[in-house]
């Protein structure tokens, strides 16, 4: 999501060189304790400990004996999609990430499932495919489906005034006077990041909880509606349309624009009229304070702490569980999903003449690029990739075709979402991201490109009936 620090802009698509802080540990693989082995459809939720010891978990919890030891072994290293493992233990290990999961889809069909390390470090419980994580902002491609589904009824224009469609009240600081711009903010521009909202210069409103709670006077922290009170009362940082700049806030207001529109909560609409049309059940939009059902527990790599937002302000809390109000955060980094059903949410808008989400039509208006000047060269022509409707978007990518991608940051979240033009898909989430600019999390990146390019032949079976 949607923490300030990262955006979808960092993929570099086809890069096929290793970063050199995980090739060092490729010579670590044989000797970890701290990372379970995969947990999966290929290995029956089969969680590695060291080669030497296997723990099979979730279907037979107890240790087997060391010929099957070996053999469960042997069929990891040599399973046909064994490049996979291998690209995710070595950035896993470099960052003493505690738990992950892997999601891989070939023509439609999951062809690879796998959960890696713990889910629950303390209670050692593994991580499966269908553990949910936050998801961070790759819920932004979520909530823009569902604000297409309202274009393609007619009941919703992508260049309707978004706020003039909420009216709401502004909340103005003293001696200020309404930013006339705001009127001019399309839907179109909320979902393709033009607004004219900059972080980089006026700080993320979606991470000021008590501020705004105090300028608004609500109870901390403040919630989605108050937000955007608050920042109808302050100036845009450039005129809409003129170029892109990441914003949290502009899907925030989107999830306020399907409520108003559906009269239904942004969850429960999501979750009908877009989730349950791809077979989708248990995602939900997550919490700040407790974990829901199946939910992975979150990890900073330093243990960090910070005060919350929650009560006086005062209780000093661990960064994933109160520094930040995730329920704010729906409609731009709030939801909590498997990398299997993430790959669901992937296979749906692949085939544009079989979706279940969006017509052809539909699907071409979310990867068409905003109009210019933004995401355009000083010669005007257009860049090699740039930000559509709630994704980012190369279009010229694995055989010429488009390639689709988004990742997600939160304290204790790392995650990435890519649907590549020859077919290929994979959703990947972790519940630690690394902190460190010398590890980057963006790194899994090309390692699974590459982990891609290294398999000889892909596996026929769908299971996505296990899951």
């Amino acid at each position: 999501m949607s923490d300030a620090r990262l955006t979808p802009e960092w993929r570099q698509e086809g890069a096929r060189t290793a970063c050199p802080q995980d090739v060092q540990f490729k010579a670590d693989l044989d000797a970890r304790t701290s990372c379970p082995r995969s947990s999966g459809a290929l290995l029956e939720s089969a969680p590695r400990l060291t080669r030497r010891h296997f723990l099979r978990a979730g279907t037979l919890g107890v240790l087997a004996p060391s010929i099957l030891l070996q053999a469960a072994d042997k069929q990891a290293d040599d399973h046909p999609l064994a490049s996979f493992d291998r690209e995710v233990e070595l950035f896993m290990q470099a960052r003493k990430i505690p738990g992950g999961a892997l999601a891989v889809v070939k023509d439609r069909k999951l062809v690879c499932a796998r959960g890696y390390g713990w889910a629950d470090r303390e209670k050692q419980i593994p991580a499966k495919p269908d553990t949910l994580f936050r998801i961070a902002s790759i819920s932004k491609p979520i909530t823009a489906v569902a604000v297409l589904r309202l274009v393609e009824e007619n009941r919703l224009g992508l260049d309707a005034k978004a706020f003039e469609l909420l009216n709401l009240e502004p909340v103005f600081a003293k001696e200020k006077k309404p930013d006339v711009r705001l009127k001019q903010i399309t839907i179109r521009h909320l979902l393709q990041h033009t607004a004219g909202w900059d972080r980089d210069k006026s700080g993320d409103p979606m991470f000021r909880s008590r501020a705004i709670a105090a300028a608004t006077a609500t109870t901390p922290p403040a919630m989605s509606v108050a937000i955007i009170r608050y920042m109808l009362g302050q100036p845009l940082d450039f005129d809409p349309g003129e170029r892109y700049a990441y914003s949290n806030f502009g899907y925030c207001a989107l999830g306020r624009v399907i409520e108003k529109l559906t009269g239904l909560s942004y969850e429960r609409f999501v979750q009908e009229q877009v989730l349950a049309r791809c077979g989708i059940k248990a995602m939900c939009c997550g919490a700040s304070l407790a974990s829901r059902p199946g939910e992975s527990r979150y990890y900073t790599a330093k243990a960090n702490e910070g005060r919350s937002v929650f009560g006086n302000g005062e209780e000093t809390v661990p960064e994933p569980y109160g520094t930040f109000c995730l329920e704010a955060m729906d409609a731009h980094g709030g939801w909590l999903a498997s990398a299997v059903d993430l790959a669901r949410l992937a296979a749906a808008v692949d085939d544009p003449q079989h979706s279940p989400l969006l017509k052809p039509g539909t699907l071409e208006l979310m990867s068409a690029p905003p109009t210019a000047p933004a995401w355009r060269k000083s010669d005007g022509s257009l860049q090699e990739a740039y930000y559509g409707c709630g994704w980012m978007v190369r279009p010229r990518g694995v055989k010429g075709r488009p390639n689709h991608w988004h990742s997600g940051s939160l304290p204790g979240t790392a995650t990435l979402l890519v649907r590549r033009g020859d077919g290929l898909s994979w959703a990947v989430l972790f519940n630690q991201r690394s902190g460190d600019k010398k590890l980057p999390d963006e790194a899994i990146d090309p390692a699974l490109h590459r982990a891609a390019a290294a398999v000889k032949e892909w596996p026929t079976e769908d299971s996505f009936s296990r899951w």
